[in-house]
């Protein structure tokens, strides 16, 4: 990645490219699993750090940020699977983030969730990318600096939605943390 930028672009689409297919085909033939969840999200994280770590080296006046880019998408995503799984979704008691009208797009819509995810790493491969070239022309600009102005904001309301989404998983382990008190006092008493 810090030296052949045509491979390791290549080997990132192709890992992307990948990873949208193969929830796709899992669920199309009936194989999605818990594990298959999992690995999804722990190999999608740690792609795209590997792409933070390298900008970090890169755009080093830039570091503190990408680092806390990092700290967001892993732990957002961890305490959102974690309270997934801890709360199974059947109780009515924890916050649904399908009232709000945005959070329920994003949930629900899957080409919303697609270029959501799509424009976040183009965000970051164009970063990448300019530290080499700016790629042709465009009108006035790079392709790749256009690239970068264009799905900044997209990054930027990505990692605002993964903010609420750690939130509320956080709420919700709150809440099974307060039922479970409740449960062992009623047992004590």
């Amino acid at each position: 990645m810090p030296n052949n930028y045509i491979l390791a672009c290549f080997c990132y689409v192709v890992g992307g490219l990948l990873d949208a297919v193969d929830g796709h085909a899992a669920r199309y033939f009936g194989q999605s699993t818990k594990y298959g969840a999992m690995l999804d999200q722990l190999t999608d994280r740690c792609g795209t750090m590997g792409l933070l770590v390298t900008l970090s080296y890169f755009y080093p006046r830039y570091m503190f940020f990408f680092q806390l880019s990092m700290v967001v998408d892993i732990a957002c995503h961890w305490v959102y699977l974690h309270s997934s799984l801890l709360q199974g979704r059947t109780s009515h008691k924890f916050i649904d983030m399908s009232d709000n009208p945005i959070m329920s797009i994003y949930y629900t819509n899957r080409t919303v969730l697609f270029w959501m995810c799509a424009g976040n790493e183009a965000f970051y491969a164009s970063l990448y990318l300019l530290h080499f070239t700016g790629g042709p022309v465009i009108g006035i600009l790079p392709l790749f600096e256009l690239i970068c102005y264009v799905s900044a904001p997209i990054a930027f309301v990505k990692t605002l939605i993964s903010l609420v989404h750690g939130f509320v998983a956080f709420s919700n382990i709150a809440l099974i943390d307060v039922k479970e008190r409740e449960a062992i006092g009623e047992k004590t008493k």
